[in-house]
Order: C-alpha cells, then sequence, then structure tokens
C-alpha cells in the first residue's frame, strides 16, 4: 500500500505546473487530514509485532513524498523566477527620468529685480513689522483718526490701536526714528487691505523708497523713477507724472508710463489714454518729518511707493492678479 501511495503522488507531481497547485497536492498528502496522517492513525489498529514495522514504512514514503515535493517546489520556484526575469527586465539603453526643478514665482522674480535696480542706485533694504501699530501705520504719516483710509472696508485691525499694515510706509517712519539723515532706503514687504477683484487682493507686496538729505528737489525725485522705469520696462517707455494727493507727501504725483500693451497709441487696458499708472511718490511732509525729529528747516526729502503685483502684471501683461495667488503650475511655468 505504502509504495503504490508513494507512486500515484510522485505521478501527480510530474503533473503539478505551479506552486499553488503543489501547495494542494501537499495538503492532499502531508496535511493534517492527508493520507499518511491517516496512515499514521491506523497504527493503533495494528498488534505490537506489526506496530513497529508499519510504522517505519509510513516515515519512509512521508520522507520519500516530501522530498519530491521539495524537489518539485524548487523546480517550480525558478522556472517562475525565470519568467518574472524575463518579463520585468529592465532596458537599460532607455534615458533616465530627471526630478522636476522648481522656479521661483514672477512676484519674487519681480520684487529681487525691482530691489537690485535700487540697489544699484545706491539705495539700502530696511524692514520692519507687518503687524503695525496705529501710531506708525498712520498717525506719524500725517492720516488722522477721521482719515478715509481709517474705514474698517480699508484695514484689518487687531484691536484699537494694532493693525496688519497696508503699506510699508511704517517702516520709513521706524528708520527715521532710529537714524538720522542723509538717508536712502527701499523697504519692500507684505501688505494687507480688505480688498479683492481682478486687481486687488487682500495680501500684496509693495515697495516703497525714501530719500532725505539737504536739498533734495522734485527734481532728484524724477531723475530716480524714470531710471527706475527704463531699467524695469526698457529706455523707450515714456514716465509722466500727474498731480494727486497723499496725506504724508507734498506736492504728490502719479507716475505713468506709456501702456506697453497698444505702445501708447490708446487701447482697453490703458482706457484709450495710452498711459498705464505704475506708483505714486512725491516730497515728504514736513509734518512727518517733524514727527520724526528731523530738522524740517535743514532737511527734505522724497517717498515713493509701488504695488509689486502691479509692476508683475504689466511686465508679463496679465490681466488678473488672482492669477498669481492660484498656485496653478500651468500658469507658472510659463514664466
Amino acid at each position: 500500500m505504502s509504495e503504490e501511495l508513494k507512486n500515484t503522488a510522485i505521478e501527480e507531481l510530474k503533473t503539478i505546473t505551479s506552486l499553488p497547485e503543489l501547495a494542494q497536492l501537499k495538503a492532499r498528502y502531508l496535511g493534517k487530514k492527508g493520507l499518511i496522517t491517516l496512515q499514521v492513525k491506523s497504527l493503533g489498529t495494528l498488534s505490537a509485532e506489526d506496530r513497529p514495522p508499519a510504522g517505519k514504512r509510513i516515515n519512509e514514503l512521508k520522507d520519500a513524498i516530501e522530498a519530491a515535493c521539495s524537489a518539485r517546489e524548487d523546480e517550480l520556484t525558478r522556472k517562475d523566477l525565470a519568467k518574472r526575469l524575463a518579463s520585468e527586465s529592465i532596458d537599460i539603453t532607455l534615458p533616465g527620468r530627471t526630478a522636476g526643478i522648481g522656479r521661483e514665482h514672477p512676484i519674487n522674480t519681480v520684487l529681487s529685480e525691482i530691489i537690485d535696480i535700487f540697489v544699484r542706485m545706491g539705495f539700502s533694504v530696511e524692514e520692519g513689522p507687518e503687524v503695525e501699530l496705529d501710531r506708525y501705520n498712520f498717525e506719524a504719516l500725517n492720516i488722522p483718526k477721521d482719515h478715509p483710509a481709517r474705514d474698517m472696508q480699508d484695514t484689518f485691525y487687531v484691536s484699537d490701536d494694532v493693525v496688519l499694515r497696508t503699506h510699508t510706509s511704517p517702516v520709513q517712519v521706524r528708520v527715521m526714528e532710529q537714524k538720522k539723515p542723509p538717508l536712502r532706503f527701499i523697504a519692500p514687504g507684505k501688505v494687507y487691505r480688505c480688498d479683492a477683484d481682478v486687481s486687488h487682493t487682500p495680501m500684496f507686496h509693495q515697495v516703497e523708497g525714501l530719500m532725505v538729505d539737504e536739498g533734495i528737489t522734485f527734481s532728484n525725485l524724477k531723475g530716480v523713477l524714470e531710471t527706475f522705469v527704463h531699467q524695469m520696462f526698457g529706455p523707450q517707455v515714456p514716465v509722466r507724472f500727474r498731480p494727486s494727493f497723499f496725506p504724508f507727501t507734498e506736492p504728490s504725483a502719479e507716475v505713468d508710463i506709456g501702456c506697453i500693451l497698444c505702445g501708447g497709441a490708446g487701447c482697453r487696458v490703458c482706457k484709450g489714454s495710452g498711459f498705464l499708472e505704475v506708483l505714486g511718490a512725491g516730497m515728504v511732509n514736513p509734518k512727518v518729518l517733524g514727527f520724526c525729529g528731523i530738522d524740517t528747516e535743514r532737511y527734505t526729502g522724497f517717498a515713493f511707493g509701488m504695488g509689486v503685483e502691479r509692476i508683475t502684471m504689466l511686465k508679463y501683461r496679465v490681466d488678473d492678479i488672482r492669477l498669481f495667488f492660484e498656485n496653478d503650475l500651468r500658469f507658472l511655468r510659463q514664466f
């Protein structure tokens, strides 16, 4: 019986073509309810004299089937490995896959360019807090309590005396309090206002500049800003100064450049005027200098401010400021 069972198992092993089939065969012969296990259990029915030789034959049968199964398992494993290697081989002639390289955001690119232009003209760079005291954000800039800029629709108030700065002009006041003329610096940074549409966002970037010294005139202001415009947009772009009003400068002006879209011929963007506004400027109001303890009989100065997003929109001809903050890679990859 043992020899017949052994031959049957070996013949069945020859027909096995996969490891799962082999596992089923092993369970049928060697498992807890397998054929060999049943023979072991049947030893109890034999006499004491017949039991040892029967047990020896069963052990030999078990060892033979286990050895045959192990040999077949090794054979099937080698075939399976060879098949996988053939199907999963790597073609080393294919070009490698390089990791994507990030790009600088267009706002940061233009901000760095603005800073570089003024640094080359001898301006230093100053910074200040984005959460600012009312005194620095308004009062010291000649903006009294009843000024429209105090309206809650324009300003984010943290408390009655603390705001999110609405411009970087507070940096000018802080520096004038700490340092004495001559002064020549720019103040880049983030500012906050309650406004949001195609040309405004609640958070945006500004660069403001200040120069205070003896004998500073409006001509010095025009020279600096015309140099900046020509460095940023090209020497062929015309510059125009229009009278305006700011509480911290007097006289004040809006600075326009020739429309870069229509070349000054007039279009929808420039509303037919041929010019686009880029920044505001003016001579520092003597009251502001007086607030900072600067002798207004001896010193004069000029100040200017611009929105970095506005400059970026004009430079790259983008018509919606919100595109800069939506993080759409299809848009950002163009720069």
